[in-house]
C-alpha cells in the first residue's frame, strides 16, 4: 500500500469498547497459531528476503500456491496476469468468504539491518516510468506485504485445521501489483467472480506503525483515492552561458511544483482532505548544460469524487499553462496504473463480528465513520466495488522496543514505506492470521 498510518488524532476520537464475552475458540486458535508459527516465520523470511516488483511476482505466487496445495486448496496460478493467484477450499454449504493478500514489493533499499534483509536488485524498467535499461533498483517489502502473505496463509492453515467449526467456501486471492495498481483490475476483468465462487464477504489486513498486536477497525471510509502520473516538460537545450537560446524545462518544472500547491491551498475546500506530492524531479546531466526535458513523478490523494476531479483537472491546466508561459511544447502526461478508489468498510459486517472480536482480542479499537480516513490508498476497494461487503483491518506492527527506541532518539516510529520499517513478525503474523480466522469462524460458524 502506498502510505498506511493509523492517524493518532483520529484514534483519540476512536471508540474503545469494553471487551465482550470470551470467544469460545480462542484457546484452540492460539494453540494452533503457536504450533504453526515456526513454519509461517520461515515462509515470511523467505518472502522478505526475495521480494518482487508488481507483475513480476512469479516466485512469490509459486511459493504460496505450493503451500495452499498442501492444505487441499484448488489452486490457479496465472489468473488475469502471470502472477495472479487464486485458491479455493470447499467445506460444505455456507457462505463464500474471500481473503486477499498483496504479492508485490517496493523499489527501494531496505535499511533495517535484519539478518534476512533484502539485498535484491532488479532492472529499473520493472517499475513503471523507468526507461533506462542499464539501471537497477533495490527491492524491499517495506510496506509489509510479506506480513500479510504469512497472515493470509496462516489463516488458511487455521481454518483447514478447524473445518469442523465452520461451513462454506474460502476464496484466497493473491493480488499482484498492488503498489502500482492494475493487478486487481486484471483479475476482475478476467472474470474472477464468474470463474470462481463470488464472495458473500471479504476480509483483508494491513500492518502499520501502531503497537504490535493492536487491531484498528475503521467504520465507513478507510482509505482515499489515488492517481499517479509521470509529467515531462519539454524545452530547448543550450549552453549554461547562453540561457536566452534555451527553453529551460528545469524552470518550468520548478514553477509547476510551486504553482500546483496553490491548487491545494487555494482552490480545494480546506475542509476536504487532498494532497499533491511531487516525489521525483529529474533533469539534466551537468551544471553547465540546460537540458531539453525535465521529468516529474507525482501522486494525488483525495477522499471524495469531487476533490479528485478538481485535482485532476487542475494538474492538466497548470501543466499546460506553465508550458505555454515559456512558449514550450505541450507537456507529456502519462498516467501510471489505473488509480485507486476510496474504500469503505461494511458497517453491518462490523456490527455482526464485533462481539466476537471483542472476546478474542484485548487491544482493539473501533474508529467511527465520522472520522476522516487517512489519505493512504489501497486497491482492495476494487473488490468491494465489485459487490463484496468487507472489513479491512489494520494490524499494528511495531514492538515495544522499537517504539521506545524511537522515543529515546526523538524520531518517528518507522512505518510503511520507510527503509527502516521492520514489523515484529511473530506478534504481527499471529494477530493477522487470528483476526482473519475469527472473522470466518463467526460468519460461517456451525450452529
Amino acid at each position: 500500500m502506498k502510505m498506511i498510518l493509523a492517524n493518532a488524532t483520529a484514534l483519540l476520537l476512536a471508540l474503545q469498547f469494553s471487551a465482550g464475552p470470551a470467544f469460545a475458540d480462542t484457546a484452540r486458535l492460539d494453540a494452533l497459531i503457536a504450533q504453526k508459527y515456526p513454519e509461517l516465520e520461515r515462509i515470511y523470511k523467505d518472502v522478505h528476503a526475495n521480494p518482487e516488483l508488481g507483475f513480476h511476482e512469479t516466485r512469490t505466487a509459486k511459493l504460496l500456491a505450493g503451500e495452499l496445495e498442501k492444505l487441499g486448496f484448488e489452486v490457479t496460478v496465472g489468473f488475469g496476469v502471470e502472477s495472479g493467484l487464486v485458491g479455493v477450499f470447499k467445506n460444505g454449504d455456507g457462505p463464500t468468504i474471500m481473503f486477499r493478500t498483496e504479492l508485490d514489493a517496493l523499489p527501494m533499499e531496505e535499511k533495517t539491518g535484519l539478518d534476512y534483509a533484502s539485498r535484491v536488485q532488479v532492472p529499473a524498467t520493472q517499475w513503471p516510468g523507468n526507461t533506462d535499461g542499464s539501471a537497477k533498483v533495490f527491492v524491499a517489502h517495506s510496506c509489509g506485504h510479506d506480513i500479510h502473505m504469512a497472515s493470509w496463509l496462516g489463516a488458511a492453515q487455521l481454518l483447514v485445521e478447524m473445518k469442523d467449526s465452520w461451513r462454506g467456501t474460502l476464496l484466497l486471492v493473491g493480488e499482484p501489483a498492488e503498489e502500482i495498481g492494475g493487478g486487481a483490475t486484471a483479475m476482475l476483468k478476467a472474470g474472477l467472480f464468474e470463474k470462481f465462487p463470488k464472495p458473500d464477504f471479504g476480509f483483508a489486513i494491513h500492518v502499520n506503525g501502531e503497537p504490535a498486536g493492536k487491531i484498528t477497525v475503521k467504520d465507513g471510509a478507510f482509505s482515499g483515492n489515488s492517481d499517479t502520473f509521470d509529467l515531462t516538460f519539454k524545452g530547448r537545450g543550450a549552453h549554461g552561458s547562453a540561457p536566452h537560446l534555451s527553453i529551460d524545462p528545469v524552470v518550468l518544472g520548478a514553477r509547476f511544483v510551486n504553482d500546483i500547491q496553490a491548487v491545494v491551498s487555494r482552490e480545494k475546500d480546506p475542509r476536504e482532505p487532498g494532497v499533491i506530492t511531487i516525489g521525483s524531479f529529474q533533469a539534466g546531466t551537468a551544471g553547465n548544460i540546460i537540458p531539453d526535458q525535465a521529468k516529474l513523478k507525482l501522486t494525488m490523494r483525495s477522499t471524495t469524487p469531487e476533490t479528485r476531479k478538481l485535482l485532476l483537472e487542475a494538474m492538466r491546466r497548470v501543466a499546460d499553462t506553465t508550458a505555454q508561459s515559456a512558449k514550450a511544447p505541450e507537456p507529456e502526461l502519462l498516467r501510471i496504473g489505473g488509480g485507486a478508489v476510496a474504500g469503505t468498510n461494511s458497517s453491518r459486517l462490523i456490527g455482526d463480528i464485533k462481539p466476537v472480536l471483542d472476546g478474542a482480542f484485548e487491544d482493539i479499537v473501533y474508529v467511527p465513520a465520522a472520522v476522516q480516513p487517512t489519505l493512504g490508498v489501497e486497491t482492495y476497494p476494487e473488490f468491494i466495488e465489485s459487490g463484496v461487503p468487507s472489513i479491512f483491518y489494520w494490524v499494528g506492527g511495531n514492538s515495544p522496543e522499537q517504539i521506545e527506541k524511537a522515543k529515546q532518539e526523538n524520531k518517528p516510529v518507522p512505518s510503511n514505506h520507510s527503509p527502516f520499517f521492520a514489523p515484529a513478525p511473530e506478534v504481527s503474523i499471529k494477530t493477522g492470521a487470528k483476526v482473519l480466522a475469527v472473522s470466518v469462524l463467526e460468519k460461517a460458524r456451525v450452529d
